[in-house]
């Protein structure tokens, strides 16, 4: 039986820590409770990134290249989209709760276009996603 380089050992346990990382923050992402300060998860990510690059270092199988690899280009790609992509809301703009909304149209999950005004006098919930990483 062939042993287990160390490279790939790293890469490998790089590659997991990547994948639960990425399935905790869709996992949020669902739930609507992603954490205002974003730091530990782009902390997590890079560190992804950097046991890719250990691994390497260490040397790995060709196959066990595949792990660091993926941990490497997720563990940048997240924190990189979290730098460009900041969300600023302007306190004069931002909608409160209870607040009116402004008037605007929209496509409904059905795919049929809806005017706001056709929500007056209901209690609606209106989640508005841009995917920010």
């Amino acid at each position: 039986m062939a042993k287990i380089k160390l490279g790939t050992k790293i890469g490998l346990f790089a590659a997991a820590l990547a994948g639960l990382t990425t399935w905790y923050w869709f996992h949020l992402t669902g739930q609507v409770a992603l954490p205002s300060d974003r730091t530990g998860f782009a902390l997590v990510f890079m560190l992804c990134a950097v046991l890719g690059v250990l691994a390497f270092i260490k040397r790995t199988s060709w196959l066990g290249a595949v792990p660091p690899i993926f941990a490497i280009v997720v563990g940048l790609f997240f924190p990189g989209t979290m730098l460009i992509s900041e969300q600023i809301v302007s306190p004069d703009v931002a909608i409160e709760v209870g607040d009116t909304i402004p008037r605007f149209t929209s496509v409904d999950d059905a795919g049929v276009e809806f005017d706001s005004r056709s929500l007056n006098g209901h209690l609606v919930l209106i989640k508005f996603f841009r995917a920010h990483w």
